[in-house]
């Protein structure tokens, strides 16, 4: 079983919307695009352990906190949820609510009437409805999940969906047990998850582990015998002088001891209260209660109590949301995470910021939100053009996973680009003369296209994910075919410098005093080239030429000598005029975006090292 669909409406930040899911999903998008909101939806329409909150909804559970009658309609929580992928046992339990689905088009293909066949390249879908509203009766919020379909009345005016149709079914928390939702908020704090309330982790293990006789009641029983005013206790003679007293006023039972300790109230409710897993983790052999443990190991054992839970379930069911499985965990093991959910679960949805998370992920499984400003959520896909293959994004898949987080994406030709653009970003933002949003406050993701030829390639995939897309590279060696060159109308800003190489750039633009204090500057690093004797030229030719073949000596990311270069630029003056200029255009699109064709632009910018 797992979930093809889910609508909501009214809920939290969305006000409506639709996402649609393939298997398992990895949900991406900025912040406040409605991510764990889509996880709070699916836990409250499916989650077993949720019914135990009281209320289950409150007023923030609202869209804009509109949770009041007005002009005479009652604001309602609606959550619609589609279950697929039914075993034969899920359609022999749930058969009388099953509808005919098609996933190629994702809708109902029986229309309105309650058929009892298959139709044909379709497949049995559960539909389930969550609803929720205040009551002004009982001045208490109300809420419950039920079976979508066959449909009644109550669908006609569903403002009373819960009180006016006696058709209406409830999806019972049995039922909900059946569908295996599992989740892992972002929040982890391990003290309900840990503990033994009704609902935590541990509830549900000794649930489906044992009955409740078999465990809480040994349990109990020992405590009652066991004698906390022992012999060697401190509290032996305070117990003999409360019975000395407390006979004055008293008839005590006819016990040896009518006054005693316990532990607790010995009642099953006050243990759960009071019980607490204990942990001992290495360096130290002491055993801690959990909540005294790092974040990290937290969040592995609320994992590790999920699997157990999935182990228990044997081949039935097992939906697992998580969200954020990166928290406070070192890339390897965010990796081994998710890869064992991928492996275990019967589906797996997953909201993240990590690339270690997102590059577990094919291309289709990607889930990219948006939400507009009146709270509709849509959703798209991760759509690779025809000619672009599927090796090709494995290849690049650690900067694809940094750039599906981004709200738009400059392609570079080479990682000296891509070192030497946030250096630049970094001058300009700090020069009070210019007007200008750094690439990380504004959400630009560089990615290293690797090859001049292949940075328009890449332009319909980011615009396809909805991002805004920008690319620059040098003059190419040869033309591009008439295929590459048809990618590069979805660039949103698109340059081409007149320079064969970005070496050839930065010493044609960058002013010459900048040169020459370079040239002394790195004449003293221990990775001079050997070759290249240094002693301080006299012309600027001379200049530019020992400058050039330095840059292309020690070329690279992070260690490269144009690194160096550009961090010596003290103001936006000093910048290359191509580079400065691109960024600057950059910062003002995205400030405010329009929908005019794509900017190409041959920069032919100043020669002279102005």
């Amino acid at each position: 079983m797992r979930i093809e669909m889910i609508t909501i409406e009214n809920f939290r930040g969305i006000q409506a919307g639709s996402v649609a899911l393939d298997g398992n999903a990895l949900l991406v998008g900025s912040n406040g695009m409605g991510k764990s909101t889509i996880c709070e939806a699916l836990d409250l329409a499916l989650g077993p352990e949720r019914a135990y909150r009281r209320p289950v909804i409150d007023e923030y559970d609202f869209y804009s906190g509109h949770y009041q009658e007005a002009e005479g309609i009652t604001p309602n929580v609606k959550i619609d949820v589609i279950l697929t992928d039914l075993s034969e046992e899920a359609e022999r339990r749930f058969r009388s609510h099953l509808r005919s689905w098609s996933s190629a088009d994702k809708h109902f293909a029986d229309g309105e009437l309650d058929s009892i066949d298959l139709v044909d390249g379709c497949q049995w879908a559960l539909p389930i409805k969550f609803v929720g509203s205040f009551d002004p009766v009982e001045d208490d919020f109300v809420g419950g999940t039920y079976f979508s379909w066959p449909s009644s009345e109550a669908d006609e005016n569903e403002q009373n969906f819960l009180t006016i149709s006696p058709r209406v079914e409830v999806f019972t928390r049995d039922d909900k047990r059946y569908c295996g939702l599992l989740y892992l908020r972002s929040n982890r704090t391990g003290n309900r998850a840990l503990s033994f309330q009704r609902g935590s982790l541990l509830d549900t293990i000794i649930r489906l582990e044992s009955t409740t006789d078999q465990t809480w009641e040994p349990v109990l029983a020992h405590l009652r015998d066991f004698d906390v005013a022992s012999a060697d206790s401190g509290f032996t003679d305070i117990q003999t002088e409360l019975i000395t007293r407390f006979q004055r006023f008293l008839r005590m039972a006819p016990t040896e001891q009518p006054v005693g300790f316990r532990v607790s109230d010995l009642t099953r409710e006050n243990l759960r209260e009071t019980l607490r897993l204990f942990v001992a983790t290495e360096p130290a052999d002491y055993a801690v209660p959990f909540s005294r443990l790092s974040t990290g190991t937290l969040n592995l054992l609320v994992f590790a109590m999920l699997t157990y839970i999935a182990d228990i379930r044997e081949n039935r069911n097992v939906i697992f949301v998580m969200e954020e499985p990166e928290i406070a965990l070192p890339p390897h093991a965010q990796r081994r995470l998710v890869d064992f959910a991928l492996k275990n679960m019967s589906q797996l949805i997953v909201t993240s910021h990590s690339p270690y998370v997102i590059e577990k992920f094919h291309p289709e499984q990607v889930v990219v939100l948006s939400r507009s400003e009146d709270g509709n959520v849509q959703s798209s896909g991760v759509s690779l053009p025809e000619d672009f293959k599927a090796k090709r994004y494995r290849q690049y898949r650690h900067q694809f996973s940094e750039a599906l987080l981004a709200k738009a994406v400059l392609v570079v030709e080479g990682a000296t680009e891509a070192a030497i653009l946030p250096i630049i970003a970094d001058v300009l933002e700090s020069d009070e003369s210019c007007e200008y949003e750094h690439l990380d406050l504004a959400g630009v993701s560089i990615f290293d296209a690797q090859n001049d030829c292949s940075v328009p390639l890449f332009a319909p995939v980011f615009k396809g994910m909805g991002k805004f897309v920008f690319g620059i590279h040098d003059t190419p060696s040869s033309p591009f075919t008439d295929a590459v060159n048809s990618h590069t109308s979805d660039f949103d800003i698109y340059r081409v410098v007149p320079y064969s190489g970005i070496e050839k750039l930065l010493v044609e633009e960058s002013p010459m005093q900048l040169l020459r204090n370079f040239l002394s500057e790195v004449s003293l690093r221990d990775d001079y080239p050997s070759n290249r004797r240094y002693q301080e030229p006299d012309t600027d030719s001379e200049v530019r030429t020992l400058t050039f073949e330095l840059l292309k000596a020690r070329k690279g990311s992070a260690d490269g000598y144009a690194v160096i270069l550009m961090s010596m630029c003290r103001n936006s003056s000093e910048l290359p005029h191509s580079l400065r200029e691109l960024l600057l255009d950059i910062s003002a699109f995205l400030s405010n975006p329009t929908t005019e064709s794509t900017e190409i632009v041959e920069d032919t910018g100043p020669t002279d090292g102005a």
